[in-house]
């Protein structure tokens, strides 16, 4: 299993930055970028949708019930790519399933035995099933950098009384989380990180983490 090999962060001038507000993006610049990111990605996305109804036999996108900013629950939108093969003969409800359920405490797994088509499998491997996120990132519910929107079951497990500081913040499509390891660092790492990202967060580090993203996607390194 492969993953991105990054220089460690400066750890000293971290701690020298600790709870300092995070950089952000003007909020109307960031949510133009995500309108055209999402323009210049809707192909795929359309395409990738019809084939995920057409193999699965359901509803293409599903919605999770996450936290954003200040504690307020969002759905995030997602590529559907996990159907186990008994279920593929039933039909979906329309175009979008939405999800409540908190996730395994594990989280992803390799080889997860719902995914049934290496269609599923590449989407996942490579963030295809997330790019209907930039939809978010329009509506300025998400960052294009910025910690992963979890459930409130996840921020009350893993964050306890660093929540406030974490959900001061957008969730982001991408982050430290991504960049280091993607789905091969589980919590509570992926917590340390997240709340690495929200304390030390520059212009610098939002840029670097974009350019990382890409050849990181582009591997699929640590991801499944």
């Amino acid at each position: 299993m492969s993953t991105l090999h990054l220089e460690p962060l400066d750890l000293a001038a971290i701690r020298g930055r600790e709870r300092h507000a995070s950089f952000a993006l003007p909020d109307a610049v960031e949510r133009g970028a995500g309108l055209l990111l999402l323009a210049l990605a809707s192909p795929v996305i359309a395409a990738s949708a019809v084939t995920a109804a057409a193999l699965s036999r359901r509803s293409p996108f599903i919605a999770h019930l996450r936290v954003g900013r200040n504690g307020a629950s969002f759905w995030v939108f997602k590529l559907r790519t996990l159907w186990p093969e008994g279920e593929r003969v039933q039909r979906g409800s329309g175009w979008l399933e939405r999800v409540v359920a908190d996730p395994e405490e594990d989280g992803k797994i390799p080889h997860d035995p719902r995914i049934t088509s290496r269609f599923a499998a590449f989407c996942r491997r490579h963030s295809i099933d997330e790019l209907p996120q930039l939809w978010h990132v329009a509506r300025g519910e998400m960052a294009l950098v910025g910690p992963r929107p979890l459930t409130r079951g996840e921020v009350d497990r893993y964050y306890g009384v660093d929540a406030a500081e974490l959900l001061s913040v957008k969730p982001g499509l991408t982050g430290l989380w991504q960049v280091y390891g993607r789905s091969a660092i589980r919590f509570p790492r992926r917590a340390q990180l997240d709340l690495r990202l929200v304390r030390t967060l520059t212009a610098r580090l939002y840029l670097r983490i974009l350019a990382r993203t890409i050849p990181a996607v582009i591997r699929g390194s640590g991801a499944w």
